[in-house]
């Protein structure tokens, strides 16, 4: 079985990279196991590997066309398209985050299409998608209404997923991720990005800054979860589906202040004190129009788990810093 995934360079593309690897194999649209004979990293940048004979490495502009017609072959089973340009810079730089986070992806589906082999396709968004006066409760069809360009992005490129899967062109599904942390290595440009950096450089010794106030609400996943959902989503019966396939990943809602304090008691006062609080209104205003809240049965019913709590969050990254953990780093 061949295998695409885009952003291959980033956080998430290599530990999805690296956990497939582990795996040797990936169920197909039949339900059957395969063995996983090609892995194809694509990103901007250059993707690390071991030197496994199935990685195959392409270093490039996923808007290019030609580069995608490439790499997307009829024996391309599987996508992960994970490539995107972060929320606090699609914001800053609006033609970017258009090119990258819709123009590619429309051109990714197109060459599925002209390929007609009907490959899976899993793409994913974000909670950015929601935003302006939400119910208490947000469910996976709850109106969507962006409140940045990052957002708006990611729902038009789940329309377009949506429609290309309507029509047969290709097998799609989404999953909207909770905020992913704790993230090792430094800041990104992505507004999320001070979820990670209160809890992972206070426990570095370094003094943190939180933008946001301590009433925030967040959705919150590890990155150990999110890769396990992120293969049983690929792996999902096309049927279990049904016509809407987009699925909001369960979580954890959790206030910024209930994060801090979670930090207290398992790290100590001198660890926690390590917080600064100093409001940046541009990141205020982006995070909160994400909802806090979360209707998840459906997701859960297609087999897909939160962290057991935000301790366990705090434990898995303190245990991923002791360990021989070769991933770090962005998106």
């Amino acid at each position: 079985m061949k295998i695409l995934i885009t952003g291959a360079a980033g956080f998430l593309g290599q530990r999805l990279a690296l956990r497939l690897l582990e795996r040797g194999e990936l169920m197909d649209a039949n339900g059957n196991r395969q063995p996983i004979t090609e892995l194809v990293l694509l990103d901007v940048a250059h993707s690390s590997h071991s030197g496994d004979s199935r990685v195959r490495v392409e270093t490039g502009d996923i808007a290019d066309r030609c580069l995608l017609e490439r790499v997307i072959t009829v024996e391309t089973a599987a996508i992960f398209h994970l490539a995107a340009i972060v929320s606090g810079q699609a914001e800053a730089d609006f033609d970017l985050g258009m090119r990258i986070n819709l123009d590619a992806s429309r051109l990714l589906l197109d060459v599925c299409r002209e390929r007609d082999h009907k490959p899976r396709v899993l793409f994913t968004s974000s909670v950015a998608v929601y935003g302006g006066t939400l119910p208490p409760v947000v469910r996976d069809d709850t109106a969507l209404h962006p409140q940045s360009s990052y957002g708006t992005q990611k729902a038009m490129a789940e329309l377009l997923l949506c429609d290309y899967t309507r029509r047969g062109f290709v097998d799609g599904r989404v999953l909207r991720l909770p905020t992913i942390t704790v993230r090792p290595g430094r800041p990104n440009a992505a507004a999320s990005s001070f979820v990670s950096g209160i809890v992972r450089e206070p426990l570095s010794g370094q003094r943190s800054v939180c933008p946001v106030d301590a009433r925030t609400p967040l959705w919150l996943l590890s990155p150990e979860r999110a890769i396990e959902s992120l293969i049983a989503g690929c792996e999902l019966d096309r049927e279990l589906l049904g016509t809407w396939p987009v699925v909001n990943l369960p979580g954890l809602s959790v206030s910024v202040a209930e994060m801090v304090e979670e930090l207290r008691r398992i790290a100590g006062n001198d660890v926690a004190d390590r917080i600064d609080w100093q409001i940046d209104s541009r990141i205020e205003q982006i995070v909160g129009s994400w909802p806090g809240s979360w209707e998840t049965s459906r997701g859960e019913r297609l087999g897909l788990a939160p962290d057991q709590d935000f301790a366990a969050i705090i434990g898995a990254f303190i245990n991923s810093r002791n360990s021989s953990d070769p991933v770090s780093g962005g998106y």
